[in-house]
């Protein structure tokens, strides 16, 4: 059996070297416009990577933190050969675990488990509250302009397009996302930047970066002409820091970008 727990990932305050600006973009990401062009293919079949062996970070009696690989359901998906999965792959080695957050398919990078119902609900809690706090690092198209800021778009779930997700002001959910620049590389035109999503919508990070003409390299949903530029989605969760639902012990863990 896998739970799930609410996807909602605000951390709990700002790192001091931070200097946010706040873009709210009505420029690339217009109400109820798709960030895809009409009849380009979404996932219609399933292949994922062989398993070769969890890559465990961080194991206790109460949570597990592993580090998932692209292209792996975090839990299984509806329809035939959908069943292979990260949580189930943990759970042939831990059985007692349950998922309390997802990451997307195409997404790679650190995911924690909880072990047992109760450390389970502990969990959904601290996501509900948004007591976690989870860092991304991505390589987007183009040169992004400012060092950091802030992106606020409503999204909402594309549904005679699903997965894919939209901007829409009208109905969508509040979303923000904050980033950071790292490094930009003028001879490939991309950037590395830093993501930390306030709220967790569905492919949040991906429909915000596409929003201000700046898609993650590898974006078979959002990308554009930067989907052929990378033979993955270069997007991966490097940090996560919580406090443990048993000790409350603040503990930190983080996992290197394979790109």
């Amino acid at each position: 059996m896998v739970l799930v727990g609410e996807q909602d990932d605000r951390p709990p305050g700002l790192r001091a070297d931070f200097t946010w600006n706040r873009l709210v973009s009505r420029e690339h990401g217009v109400q109820g416009q798709r960030l895809q062009c009409p009849g380009e293919s979404i996932l219609t079949a399933y292949f994922p990577p062989p398993d070769s062996g969890l890559t465990v970070i961080h194991v206790d009696n109460e949570i597990i933190v592993v580090d998932k690989p692209a292209g792996l359901l975090s839990v299984p998906g509806r329809g035939e050969g959908m069943d292979d999965c990260l949580a189930s792959r943990v759970q042939a080695r831990y059985p007692d675990a349950l998922i309390a957050h997802r990451l997307d398919m195409s997404t790679s990078g650190l995911l924690v488990l909880a072990r047992g119902a109760e450390m389970h609900r502990q969990l959904s809690r601290f996501f509900r509250e948004r007591q976690i706090d989870k860092r991304y690092v991505a390589i987007v198209y183009g040169q992004m302009v400012e060092e950091s800021g802030e992106v606020e778009l409503p999204l909402i779930c594309d549904w005679p397009n699903r997965p894919r997700q939209k901007v829409d002001f009208e109905i969508g959910k509040p979303s923000l996302t904050r980033f950071r620049v790292v490094s930009r590389d003028p001879e490939a035109n991309t950037t590395r930047v830093e993501l930390e999503p306030v709220t967790g919508r569905s492919h949040q990070l991906r429909v915000h970066m596409a929003s201000l003409g700046h898609p993650i390299l590898g974006d078979d949903l959002y990308g554009g002409e930067a989907t052929a530029l990378a033979d993955r989605l270069l997007l991966h969760a490097m940090d996560l820091g919580l406090f443990h639902p048993l000790t409350a012990a603040a503990i930190q863990f983080h996992s290197d970008a394979p790109f």
